[in-house]
């Protein structure tokens, strides 16, 4: 047994591997950062034993934080499972990042649950972001749940708590947002005079679960919580009925009938796991030396018992690699294996492991499986269909693994050294291979340019963004053609810190973030005419070239066009694809800040040669150094890329985004009115105010890149967390004149680089 001060997993609490998809509940915690969802995994695990002591955030205790990076922010930065074992079922919990920059780890989450507990603090509210996400949940009908955490912060008020709720949650039925149980203050009053929250008073049961002795003791209401109970109670009763596939329950209860508690118990089970009936529930962590935080048990009795098994959720869709459609798949461990890896992370001691979603058939170890990963070639992630060989499968909790002997359709396994699976890639029999339809992925609109610190960095720097890329699809890799930069495209500044940091810490290699370079581009405003001559003499050999050229601005997207108008022989035949050569070369470097030359015409028109010292390398330098004088003789344009950006915004901030956009030298093309999922009205905090607001607004706008480099984070100011943008390369345009020859003085104090 561990002692007093430990923090290690207790045997007793061990989650053994499941039988059948009936024994497993697979649930993901999210709400926004700080909320917490990573304490109430503590206090769930020390409810049933899997732990000996809760840990605290603060203290890097927790079980689900256990990465160094989350032990220093004091925060959750990636997906992690802790599996449970309540009344005989196993219960996966699925903790996930509240913040928005890690929200490829929250949606992994949602791909490996079937049902959603959303943690909402008494202190906090609900935020944009998470109003968003329930929609997003409500879309595919995810049975979902709300716990009220921080119930004892001063000022809580569960009540108003429990309508921003409604108003948030409930969208055109509100009434299937409601309390199963009030939260019951008793003992002395705290700091902000109000009486610590010491238990529940259960609505169905009409019992009080008081925790205030350190045990869960049952007991009957006091006289005084009758009326609140009373009218609590109704209120739930209507809100159950109104779900029930019984159509006359209401006849009954309105004719005066007492309803059968089992029967109403079964009633609000059916409809929390078909998702049309959401409880709200609080929950408190455990006192010093008790077991049982504060509306812990009734939580996992909600889990084992609403929530529904994997068996009810709807496997995704299959295709073959090619894409061919396949028929439908169950949750079935007797039928073909289809696995998905939901997560991938680097160990240093293990390698590399794949966090697997297992959804029909069953996976066992050292067993020969296809791996098919395709549709993610943008982010630096090739298609790829191998065959590897499954090793050792363990369950995870927290930072220890579990050995399990396999992992049945509907559970969640860990799998070592698969050396070619990434996130998102899909499991399945050599004999049978199939791909899962992906899940949807945010595009990473953040560039962060590095380069390697040193030498040693530089020669591992491609094998640790290798694995970076693997570990995690929400990061994109470019090798920039234009600017020759390495850019990584990152979901926020939060994310782009842990990524250097990992790279850093876990695979050995250091690289210094530099100012990010839009690639701009130069063209000839007007035409000119040069000569190139490159003349000189050696010892030996010389080198002799002389070309003349003209050249002229096309169209834009006109590109390049190279004209021979020799005539005579003034520049030998074997020599004008050297002239071109030397052109192009000069072009790709470009003929003022250094950017490429774009949408001109050069005409060769005379030149000369030497019989002895003309060479190809001598005409390259001369048609290189035409070009240039020509430049120095012409208007030179500098161009910079527009972007087609679309924000979606909910209409209070439809003003403060258009006005930004054109701050930002955007031009706004329209707007469209998009309403929100299920037409719900949302409800959004302001001041400490809660207020009621509608729809949501596409935002269509052409800005200059350079305007929008961080638009990603601004964005997310501007619209408190509830706005999303998407952006398109739409051309290059000339820059106005002031910001050109601005970015022309801050070229020429750099030194140019090859």
């Amino acid at each position: 047994m561990a002692d007093k001060g430990s923090h290690q997993p207790g045997a007793a609490g061990r989650a053994p591997a499941a039988d059948r998809p009936a024994q497993l509940r697979n649930v993901v915690l999210v709400g926004h950062s700080g909320a917490g969802k990573t304490s109430l995994v503590e206090a769930l695990a020390l409810a049933t034993g899997a732990v000996n002591r809760a840990g605290r955030v603060q203290d890097g205790t927790s079980i689900s934080d256990y990465d160094d990076i989350e032990h220093r922010q004091q925060r959750s930065v990636q997906l992690s499972l802790v599996p449970l074992e309540w009344a005989g079922v196993k219960i996966n919990l699925l903790d996930t990042p509240g913040y928005a920059d890690f929200v490829g780890e929250l949606r992994a989450g949602l791909r490996a649950a079937d049902a959603a507990l959303f943690v909402v603090s008494a202190a906090d509210g609900v935020d944009g972001a998470t109003r968003m996400l329930w929609d997003e949940c409500a879309a595919v009908a995810m049975p979902r749940a709300v716990v009220v955490t921080k119930l004892d912060t001063a000022r809580a008020d569960f009540d108003q708590l429990v309508e921003v709720c409604r108003e948030a949650f409930g969208g055109e039925n509100p009434e299937s947002v409601l309390p199963l149980y009030l939260p019951l203050r008793g003992g002395a009053p705290g700091p902000d005079g109000e009486p610590p929250v010491c238990g529940l008073v259960g609505l169905l049961t009409e019992r009080i679960f008081d925790y205030s002795g350190g045990t869960r003791a049952e007991r009957d209401p006091d006289p005084d919580l009758r009326p609140a109970l009373e009218e609590a109670r109704g209120r739930l009763i209507e809100g159950i009925i109104a779900e029930s596939e019984d159509e006359t329950l209401m006849d009954r209860y309105l004719g005066g009938e007492a309803l059968d508690v089992k029967t109403l118990i079964e009633d609000l089970e059916r409809a929390v796991a078909r998702g049309s009936f959401h409880p709200v529930l609080a929950a408190s962590p455990p006192a010093e030396g008790s077991r049982h935080g504060i509306g812990t048990v009734e939580l996992l009795e909600l889990i084992t018992s609403a929530f529904p098994s994997p068996e009810e959720h709807r496997v995704p869709p299959v295709t073959t690699p090619a894409g061919a459609p396949l028929e439908p798949l169950s949750c079935d461990p007797e039928g073909p294996l289809a696995a998905e890896v939901v997560k991938t992370s680097g160990d240093p001691y293990v390698g590399r492991l794949s966090l697997v979603r297992v959804f029909s058939g069953t996976l066992r170890p050292d067993a020969a499986v296809h791996v098919s990963g395709h549709g993610l070639a943008d982010r630096g992630h090739e298609d790829h269909d191998v065959d590897e060989r499954v090793g050792a499968l363990t369950a995870p909790f927290g930072r220890f693994q579990h050995p399990v002997p396999k992992g049945i359709a509907g559970d969640i396994v860990c799998i070592a050294k698969l050396a070619r699976a990434e996130t998102g890639d899909t499991l399945s029999a050599k004999e049978q291979p199939l791909l899962m339809v992906p899940w949807e992925m945010p595009d990473p609109l953040l560039p962060v340019a590095v380069e390697a610190h040193s030498k040693a960095d530089e020669d591992k720097l491609s094998q640790g963004l290798a694995r970076l890329v693997a570990e995690d699809p929400t990061l994109r890799l470019e090798q920039n053609q234009d600017t020759r930069q390495l850019v990584l495209w990152c979901m926020g500044e939060a994310h782009a810190d842990v990524l250097l940091e990992r790279l850093r810490t876990r695979y050995g290699v250091q690289v210094d973030p530099v100012p990010y370079r839009v690639p701009l581009r130069e063209t000839f405003g007007s035409a000119a005419a040069a000569r190139g001559r490159h003349v000189k003499q050696s010892g030996g050999h010389g080198q002799f070239a002389i070309c003349e050229i003209e050249v002229e601005p096309l169209p834009t997207g006109g590109g390049f066009e190279f004209v021979d108008k020799v005539v005579g022989g003034a520049v030998p035949r074997q020599f004008i694809p050297s002239v071109e050569k030397g052109i192009r070369t000069q072009l790709a470097r470009g003929v003022a800040t250094g950017c490429p030359v774009v949408d001109v015409r050069v005409t060769l028109v005379d030149g000369k040669a030497h019989s002895v010292d003309s060479s190809d390398a001598a005409f390259q330098t001369a048609g290189a150094l035409a070009l240039r004088e020509a430049a120095a003789q012409a208007v030179i344009h500098l161009l910079e890329p527009v972007s087609e950006v679309r924000v979606l915004v909910p209409d209070d901030y439809v003003g403060t985004v258009m006005s930004d956009l054109s701050a930002r030298r955007g031009r706004v093309l329209g707007t469209e009115p998009v309403p929100p999922s299920g037409g719900a009205a949302h409800a959004a905090s302001q001041d400490g105010q809660w207020r009621m607001t509608g729809g949501r607004t596409l935002v269509r706008a052409e800005v200059p890149e350079l305007e929008i480099i961080r638009y990603a984070v601004d964005l997310r100011s501007l619209s408190h967390g509830t706005g999303r943008f998407s952006r398109t390369y739409a051309r290059h345009e000339p820059m106005p004149p002031q910001l050109a020859a601005r970015m022309r003085e801050q070229q020429s104090e750099k030194p140019e680089r090859h």
